[in-house]
Formats: C-alpha cells, structure tokens, sequence
C-alpha cells in the first residue's frame, strides 16, 4: 500500500515565511529554518518552500537560506518560485534542496523540463500546476494564476510526465483558500491518466478534507499552508486520525 504523505507549504519572502492574500497585505509568520525544524519534529513528511521575493537580492537571500534549511532538517524538501533556467534549478540543488518546482517557467519553455530531468533527474522535478475551470474545461494558468493559458490541466501534465516531471503538484485555483475541501473529482481523473505521483493543493479546511483528497481524490500527497501554520491541525493529530480512517501514512 502507497504511503500518502502530509506537506507544509511554507511562502518566504527575505527569509521570513509569510502569509497574505494574493501576496498582498503579507505578515510574517516565522523563521523558515526554526518553523522547517519544528514541521520535521512535528511529523511532516516532506516541505516545500516558495521564494516569493521580488528583488534579485531576494532570490539570492533564498539561495543562501536554502543552505540553512538543508543543514537543519532531516526531512525531503522542494523548493520553487522564480527557477526560469536550468541553472536557477542548479544552484538551489547545489545549495541543499531535494527537488525544485517549476512552473510558470516550465509552460513558457516546455524543454526546460527535460533538460533539467535530464542533468539530475526526474525525481528532482516538480511541475506545479495552477488551473481553474472555465466552461467545463481545466485552463492552465501562470504567474501566480493571474494569467490564462490556453493549456488544458490533463493534457499539460500528461506532456510534463512525458519530457520528465517525477510529480505534479495541481492547485484548483477555484478551491485555494476557500476552506472547503479539495477538488477530489479533478484530482481523481489526473491520478488515473498520470503514472507519476500527484500532489494537491488548495482548499484543505478540515482533516476529513484531507482525507478525502487522498482516498477519493486519489492524491499522493496533501499540501496545506494556513491550517498548519496557525496550529488548526496539528500534524500528528492529523495523521493518527488518517491511520484511524484506513488511510496509510508514517506516524
């Protein structure tokens, strides 16, 4: 039986992870190594961290606080957010991390997959995929879901997994932040076209949230940012009470 796995999602700006609405309004929430330490202690089973600066000199902040993170925790994690090159991946690789996210990057210059899968890898790459639901049909979207694409979410991923992804991490842009459980009917019908694993994000408010996406929904692994965070489920608690619910995941 495949062993689901439970993922914070931390957002780092300048080294602090923050929390906002739409990056707007954004308050700090703590230190990314000491919060990263606790996660691991706490039983996460993986992290992913996202740079969100703006500035060159914060992507350079990134690259030296993803050393920190690698020499603290003991734990996978994956880093993303402004990786446009092979060479981007490579330092943060360099620096410590297990696996790099990319995204808009990657449906920009599709090859960029498969020239990073091919220097390290498919299990360094993650394709995250932000989409909503138009008319009935799954649009990919880029920066941040503020740009429509004319990708289709299954076909998009099914491409990603053929020039090398090794996951995919989809956020329902309809379901992120809502509260109100995962897009578990979406991500049923990507786990069954996809060999590779799947990740969901977006809309987790509940531990019985979280169950679903990973029995109905199918998914991989859940990923959730606030409810963690704030200490609204602890992570242990979480995760005795998937074991509970037949749900097969590292206590």
């Amino acid at each position: 039986m495949v062993t689901k796995r439970i993922i914070p999602c931390l957002d780092v700006k300048d080294g602090q992870v923050v929390k906002g609405i739409n990056f707007q309004s954004l308050r700090e929430v703590g230190d990314a190594v000491e919060m990263g330490v606790q996660y691991s202690r706490d039983g996460a089973d993986e992290l992913v961290y996202l740079d969100i600066s703006a500035s060159l000199e914060g992507r350079r902040t990134f690259v030296r606080l993803v050393e920190r993170i690698s020499m603290g925790i003991d734990i996978p994690f994956t880093v993303g957010g402004g990786i446009s090159s092979a060479d981007d991946a490579a330092r943060l690789l360099d620096a410590g991390a297990d696996k790099i996210s990319i995204n808009t990057a990657a449906v920009s210059s599709p090859g960029l997959i498969d020239e990073i899968a091919k220097r390290y890898g498919s299990q360094f790459v993650v394709v995250a995929i932000d989409a909503k639901c138009i008319d009935g049909k799954w649009i990919c979207t880029t920066h941040g879901g503020s740009r429509l694409t004319r990708l289709d979410l299954f076909e998009w991923a099914l491409e990603a997994q053929e020039r090398g992804a090794g996951e995919i991490l989809f956020t329902s842009m309809d379901h992120d932040g809502t509260r109100n459980g995962y897009a578990d009917a979406v991500y049923a019908s990507l786990a069954s076209q996809l060999s590779i694993p799947v990740i969901a994000s977006g809309g987790a408010g509940t531990i019985e949230d979280i169950r679903r996406v990973l029995t109905e929904g199918r998914a991989d692994a859940a990923l959730a940012a606030s409810i963690f965070h704030f200490g609204e489920i602890p992570i242990r608690k979480l995760k005795a009470s998937l074991r509970q619910s037949g749900v097969n995941v590292r206590l």
